[in-house]
């Protein structure tokens, strides 16, 4: 068909299973795509076509594999601005503003970043999750700061790597009312979907479903009523800073009207969390880098408010 590629080499085999190979001789292919490509009859060894991703390869053959076209993508690309902290030829990082949704969904088909990043490169089509290309994590939408995206498949497979091992680091400011029992600490508490209300999440205990989550924190500074935390994050559950603050430290982020006060006790718009710090590994020279994103101007005004 029109657009496939057709790719051809020969392998000593060795008892290596057939997707691994695949995934060896195409950097471009995830172990997960080898598997599909394999599964969806694509792959011929020595002329056969075969379907098992788990057949090994005993003795020196031909392997034959045909990509398919590029699926074309119902996102479209928008001319967004955006505030690029970082780009090169793998990734971008971008201060993402509050209100702005990661990537479309119901009732956020246009407008996000998703849309403004096909409008800043147009080539970040497909790289990845077809549905989110090049996003590797989110920020809910009414976080600010920092989130890095994938601008080709390599370096994508090195970021989803880097926040499987935890080796990505992240750290969030967070207004909060009231004060810790400490001025560091460690919050371990799992995190599943709210049985009750399922737009919600809920502190549900690993017997229960509930997945290991882990936050750290420090005081950066103390108010008449509020605290400002730094908080680390070492897992990536779905609003996992905003309940490890609610429910376990009792401190509610402010402005957090779901988990936190249905009024907030400053006037807001939004919630008081920004992704202020973010250190990578490069995925192309193994350098790691650090990235910052300065609170923005709401916030800055929100802590002159709290020091009166």
């Amino acid at each position: 068909m029109a657009n496939e590629q057709v790719f051809d080499f020969s392998v000593s085999g060795a008892g290596e299973r057939l997707d691994k190979i695949l995934a060896a001789h195409l950097p471009e292919l995830s172990r997960t795509q080898a598997q599909r490509l394999i599964e969806e009859g694509r792959v011929a060894v020595n002329g056969q076509t075969v379907s098992r991703p788990a057949l090994k390869l005993e003795q020196a053959v031909t392997v034959q594999v045909t990509l398919p076209a590029p699926a074309p993508t119902s996102h479209q690309a928008e001319d967004i601005p955006l505030e690029v902290v970082f780009e090169n030829a793998d990734i971008l990082v971008i201060n993402k503003p509050a209100g702005m949704v990661v990537h479309p969904a119901a009732g956020h088909a246009s407008g996000t970043l998703v849309n403004a990043v096909l409008g800043h490169d147009p080539d970040l089509e497909g790289v990845g999750d077809e549905a989110r290309p090049g996003i590797v994590h989110r920020l809910d939408k009414d976080t600010s700061g920092l989130i890095v995206v994938a601008k080709n498949d390599m370096a994508h497979r090195s970021l989803q790597r880097q926040f499987a091992e935890r080796t990505i680091e992240k750290y969030y400011l967070a207004l909060v009312d009231g004060f810790p029992p400490t001025d560091t600490g460690r919050i371990e508490a799992a995190i599943a979907r709210d049985p009750q209300e399922r737009k919600r999440m809920a502190i549900v205990s690993e017997a229960r479903g509930g997945k290991p989550a882990l936050t750290e924190y420090r005081v950066v500074e103390k108010f008449k009523a509020h605290s400002l935390l730094e908080c680390h994050l070492l897992t990536g559950r779905t609003h996992q800073i905003r309940l490890h603050l609610a429910h376990v430290l009792k401190c509610p982020i402010v402005g957090d009207t779901v988990y936190g006060r249905a009024r907030p006790t400053l006037a807001t718009g939004r919630q008081f969390l920004h992704a202020a710090r973010l250190t990578l590994t490069l995925p192309r020279t193994r350098k790691r880098q650090t990235f910052t994103a300065p609170l923005p101007a709401e916030l800055e005004h929100l802590l002159e408010l709290a020091r009166k």
